[in-house]
């Protein structure tokens, strides 16, 4: 039934209190479904609900003077110390909701990311009410698909697949789940209903998440849907597959910040399931967990290889310092048969300085993180705090030069190189024609924006990353795997060109590991550095990390620092990061440790961003 929690005040006193050995008093716990409510309340249950009352249903409840929603997610004797003639009962019984496999795995995650249980099991909960539950469907036991790399990775009992960003996943799902209640995650909407009609045709029965999520408790082959999928309430569950786990859409940006696939992993391993990851370029903890369960699939069809990627060295280039608009980048635009894609990142980016005399860009020595001039003689690194004196590593001049022009100015320039009208596209535009926001001219062909550019234009011919080094050297430790992630989309992109699709990378550092890795097709040499740099620094996964803000944060942080389990960083009054070995230790101590009176702290555990 579960732990008995804490006597909660909520629900007043009295001389006369519950006695733990009352059995025939029978209550259920609810989470309300309220937000900034970070409790359970015990509640009576009605003789006549106490039939129709279950594990996980919703319910409707009396709280602080009014009626609200919740989750029963306990069916228990009293919590000891409460007064009986305090206690209310459940008022009526809404609909279906969350198992007991859920409930528990809700109950794990608000300890793994320090968050609230409502957060997790709301996750889980349908859109609208649902009372019953359709009959099963399931239809896969007819259907024998089968695929070399497939049975080799079951044969591994799981793992990380490899895959090319521009190969069909129908097959290789269709192998997986033959036979075996699947999960699919993927990372937006769009894609899921693609494959979700694919699958289907293919035979399989399918629930679209969350719109389909009766039928995912009734029972079907295949449960597809975006993040919150992974809490599906399905029934003899055998696998979960996830799709593209490098993508930052799989994490939660607002706290508690989980990721689907760290939920993905440990759901398989409490139901005894087998977890397969896929991702064209897996992050580090992908890698981590497979170990040596890895298995490359090459791509099954030439259209499905990845496009032409290549790499342009602005050292070579003589205007280097005073434009981005490079003479190999003029050819592209001049050519009006070639629709152009040009990414160019400003927001909350590092700014890059340059030695003034070599061209070389100023790095940390440690975590190769673009460093920022602190004054006229002294540079820091955002990333690790190193400093040291404004002198070039490569040939000892104390001259830098700062490069940061802005969109603006750069779509007036390929305009006047390619002669043609450049359309502007940033996180405010839109595909289509959305309300109270600027829609894509998608009549035009040559286009500048932020990385949204990648998402509201719909095709391209050739994608130019204007300034890779701003996202390259950025001051964040998943700098690499959110360039890598680009890249993905950029490969998306061109996919459906017939016109020689390329991807063309502007950089300074042509020597990186990573952008050598993906212009030869092999990104061994990348992992293996990435890995060690995580594991010097001990960043996630060979650490655990939490950014803490909100009013409050500088006393709460200081409150740990006499704690020999983590390290803090006051960055400001309102801004700072703790650190531990594992998330086990950093969540213990963010967990017990008291916070500051009336204070708002918001704890991001494993921030994307950081």
């Amino acid at each position: 039934m579960g732990a008995i929690i804490a006597p909660q005040r909520v629900q007043g006193s009295s001389q006369t209190l519950i006695n733990k050995a009352m059995p025939q008093i029978r209550v259920a716990r609810v989470v309300p479904d309220v937000t900034g409510v970070d409790k359970t309340f015990d509640y009576l249950i009605p003789d006549e609900l106490v039939d129709s009352l279950h594990l996980g249903m919703r319910v409707r409840v009396p709280l602080h003077g009014r009626n609200v929603a919740g989750w029963v997610v306990d069916i228990g004797e009293p919590s000891v110390g409460l007064a009986i003639s305090k206690l209310r009962a459940v008022l009526k019984v809404l609909g279906l909701g969350p198992n007991q496999e859920i409930i528990d795995l809700a109950q794990w995650a608000s300890k793994r990311w320090v968050g609230r249980l409502r957060s997790f099991i709301s996750a889980s909960a349908a859109k609208t009410l649902i009372s019953k539950v359709p009959i099963a469907r399931y239809s896969s036991h007819n259907l024998k698909y089968s695929l070399p790399i497939a049975d080799e990775i079951m044969r591994l009992g799981g793992g990380l697949l490899t895959v090319s960003p521009l190969e069909d996943l129908a097959p290789v799902i269709s192998a997986l789940a033959s036979g075996r209640q699947t999960i699919v995650v993927v990372p937006t909407q769009h894609r899921a209903r693609l494959l979700a009609a694919s699958l289907k045709s293919n035979g399989f029965s399918v629930a679209l998440w969350p719109q389909e999520w009766a039928s995912a408790l009734g029972g079907v082959d295949l449960v597809v849907g975006t993040r919150s999928v992974i809490w599906a309430p399905v029934n003899r569950l055998s696998m979960i597959v996830v799709v593209d786990e490098h993508d930052d859409l799989l994490q939660e940006e607002r706290s508690p910040t989980w990721h689907a696939r760290d939920v993905a992993i440990e759901r398989a391993h409490r139901a005894g399931a087998l977890c397969v990851l896929l991702s064209p370029t897996p992050s580090q903890v992908a890698r981590n967990w497979a170990g040596s369960r890895v298995v490359d699939l090459p791509a099954t069809q030439p259209q499905y290889s990845w496009p032409k990627i290549d790499i342009l060295d602005r050292n070579q280039d003589e205007k280097w310092s005073t434009s981005l608009i490079s003479s190999e980048l003029i050819s592209e635009l001049r050519d009006t048969t070639r629709r152009v894609v040009c990414v160019y990142n400003t927001k909350g980016r590092a700014r890059l300085i340059a030695c003034g005399s070599c061209r070389t860009i100023f790095r940390c020595e440690q975590c190769d993180a673009a460093v920022t001039q602190r004054d006229r003689t002294t540079l820091e690194c955002p990333r690790c705090a190193l400093t040291r004196p404004v002198v070039c590593q490569s040939c000892g001049s104390s001259s830098c030069a700062l490069l940061k022009p802005g969109v603006s100015r750069l779509r007036e320039e390929l305009q006047a190189a390619a002669n043609r009208d450049v359309e502007e596209v940033t996180s405010g535009t839109t595909a289509d024609s959305t309300p109270g926001s600027r829609e894509v001219n998608q009549r035009l062909d040559v286009f500048i924006g932020t990385e949204a550019v990648l998402h509201r234009v719909q095709s391209a011919d050739t994608v130019v990353f204007l300034d890779i080094d701003a996202e390259l050297l950025a001051p964040r430790y998943r700098a690499s795997e959110l360039v890598a992630t680009l890249i993905v989309h950029a490969a998306r992109l061109v996919g459906s060109s017939t016109k020689d699709p390329r991807i063309l990378i502007q950089t300074h550092t042509p020597d990186n590991e990573l952008l050598t890795g993906l212009s030869t097709g092999n990104l061994d040499a990348y992992s293996a550095s990435e890995q060690l740099r995580r594991r010097l620094l001990k960043f996630p996964p060979f650490g655990a990390l939490a950014e803490v803000t909100g009013a409050g944060t500088q006393a709460f942080l200081e409150s740990l620092g006499s704690s020999l389990l983590v390290q803090t960083v006051v960055k400001d009054a309102t801004h700072g990061l703790v650190r531990a070995q594992s998330w086990q230790e950093l969540s213990e101590i963010l967990l017990t440790t008291n916070r500051p009176a009336k204070s708002r702290l918001s704890i991001h555990v494993d921030p994307p961003r950081v």
